[in-house]
């Protein structure tokens, strides 16, 4: 019984451990609340292009809000640095005047999506699909098997 009351006597306290974390800021990843650094957060590239001629507006994903630039001339081009679990997305829109453009997004050197807006006032957007795609690419370890 004195046994059973050390190991989760044990348990407890790497458990209270782990949730609240260690002083060592020498880690990757950990913060020192105290001097008010926050901890680490992973950014992964992200490549949005715009395609075309003449101008159109433009909105994108910055790091933690949406930018839109009006009236640019194209082609355009903007590379951001995103936390991870950001949804990158860029989308043009034409004038009144219309005619063609290409929006294209690269995540981590991966292209990832394009789309076209035509005709007066045409809209393309292009956003990753998945919502941890700006999380940078890894490969995953082989999983051992049992013989």
């Amino acid at each position: 019984m004195a046994a059973t009351a050390s190991l989760l006597a044990l348990c407890g306290a790497l458990t209270a451990y782990g949730t609240l974390g260690s002083d060592n800021t020498s880690e990757p990843g950990h913060g020192n609340a105290v001097a008010g650094r926050p901890p680490a957060t992973a950014r992964t590239e992200v490549a949005y292009e715009v395609l075309g001629e003449g101008t159109a507006d433009i909105a994108y994903r910055e790091a933690d809000a949406e930018d839109i630039v009006r009236n640019v001339r194209l082609p355009w081009r903007k590379t951001v640095r995103l936390p991870q679990g950001t949804t990158p997305a860029v989308s043009v829109t034409l004038g009144e005047k219309g005619g063609r453009a290409s929006c294209g997004l690269t995540v981590a050197g991966r292209h990832v999506q394009r789309s076209t807006a035509e005709g007066a006032f045409g809209r393309g957007t292009c956003a990753s699909a998945a919502p941890d795609a700006a999380a940078p690419v890894s490969t995953p370890s082989p999983v051992p098997t049992r013989s």
